[in-house]
């Protein structure tokens, strides 16, 4: 996208840290499931532009014009309902596949929450990769540390929620984070659930889906589980 006004969108997945926090063959299996969690994530909101993969979340953005903000809410809240959708029927395959290890059971307790802004953003250039600049981004970032008391939620940054307030459909509660840089700010979020359609519970998945899952998960954890390769928490500590 070019530098302009954008929605920006992060999609983090909550429970990573303990769940990565597992023995080497675990850790290994944990990794792959969380890359097929944020691949269905990403393919459930095709309208908005995937920035960078952080870790345990996915930082979109959407450019829109001046005075369109309020269509941009719809937006974001049906991109969080299929993304929320998506990732747990992802995350019950992974649950349900025959591996008994941490990393494949322990997927249960991994939730998704989302945080979303408004502002003013620049692209640059390194390295060949493009990444978003500017307060904005940085504000929306810091979002991610807040007060919410409910693990599921979309948070809204209060210049989005007022330009879109009319369009919300759930019952919507106001926030006081205290952000680093930025100092006491007014957010508003939505519990995800309340939304409509993203609790309905998946499909059980068949008995080839669940032998699928597995080879999905032991194969490529193979080359980790020998020490081939290292995963990528292993590599970042050398």
């Amino acid at each position: 996208m070019d530098s302009g006004r954008a929605v920006l969108l992060i999609a983090d997945i909550g429970g990573y840290t303990d769940y990565m926090s597992t023995h080497r063959m675990s850790l290994a299996h944990a990794e792959v499931n969380t890359g097929r969690m944020l691949e269905r994530m990403i393919d459930a909101a095709p309208g908005f532009d995937l920035i960078e993969i952080e870790g345990d979340a996915a930082f979109f953005s959407l450019q829109v014009d001046e005075g369109t903000t309020d269509a941009s809410i719809t937006e974001i809240l049906d991109a969080a309902v299929a993304m929320h959708r998506a990732f747990h029927l992802e995350r019950r395959y992974v649950t349900a596949n025959l591996c008994p290890c941490v990393g494949c059971k322990g997927a249960a307790d991994l939730k998704l929450k989302f945080v979303a802004h408004v502002g003013e953003v620049a692209t640059q250039t390194i390295r060949d990769r493009i990444k978003l600049v500017g307060i904005d981004v940085i504000l929306v970032h810091r979002m991610l540390k807040n007060p919410v008391g409910i693990p599921e939620y979309v948070l809204l940054s209060e210049e989005l929620y007022r330009a879109g307030e009319a369009s919300m459909r759930a019952p919507v509660q106001e926030v006081l984070p205290e952000l680093e840089g930025f100092g006491t700010v007014r957010a508003y979020f939505v519990d995800v659930g309340d939304l409509g359609g993203s609790q309905a519970t998946p499909p059980a998945p068949s008995w080839p889906k669940r032998i699928g899952q597995t080879f999905a998960a032991v194969g490529p954890g193979l080359p980790y589980m020998v020490g081939l390769r290292r995963t990528r928490r292993a590599a970042a500590a050398l």
